[in-house]
């Protein structure tokens, strides 16, 4: 029974693992402070949206923050982004739901924080919409930062054919 529920655990941590997300590019860094804190800029293009990218901003803590402050393992949850049409806009086959669909995560602790950038589609005002967040294990964080990128009056290809409003 143990070892089923252990094989089941395994198998779900692979697929959540290898879910389809956008890898990110470190395009800038800048110091802050005397003791080598960072913000880290990172460039990513959506996975499914091919002509849009995104710029995430997030503290990176230096050893002497981390030694002076303690809590050893993550980064603060602040975060910005900002998403511009960077190309000729195709829209793949996107999830459509009011949720979204998670399309970049990356860990902002050993185990237990991570950033995450959720893709919306908002069918009213035909626009992208890109949350940021950081999501934790055991409680959330208020703290998030929005971008949208407006499709009306663009020539936009979608794979699937535009949703109807």
């Amino acid at each position: 029974m143990v070892t089923t529920r252990l094989r089941m655990f395994a198998a779900l941590t692979l697929v959540a693992a290898s879910a389809t997300t956008a890898s990110a590019e470190v395009v800038g860094k800048v110091g802050v402070d005397w003791v080598g804190n960072d913000i880290i800029i990172e460039a990513l293009s959506d996975p499914k949206v091919k002509g849009v990218t995104c710029h995430v901003t997030y503290f990176d803590r230096s050893i002497i923050d981390r030694l002076q402050k303690g809590n050893w393992f993550e980064d603060p949850s602040n975060n910005s982004i900002s998403c511009r049409q960077t190309g000729p806009i195709e829209v793949g086959s996107i999830d459509l739901s009011r949720e979204g669909e998670e399309v970049f995560r990356q860990g902002m602790s050993l185990i237990w924080k991570t950033l995450a950038v959720n893709r919306i589609y908002d069918k009213a005002n035909d626009t992208l919409i890109y949350l940021v967040h950081t999501r934790e294990l055991t409680q959330g964080s208020a703290k998030m930062g929005i971008s949208t990128v407006p499709l009306y009056g663009q020539p936009v290809n979608w794979a699937d054919g535009k949703p109807s409003p």
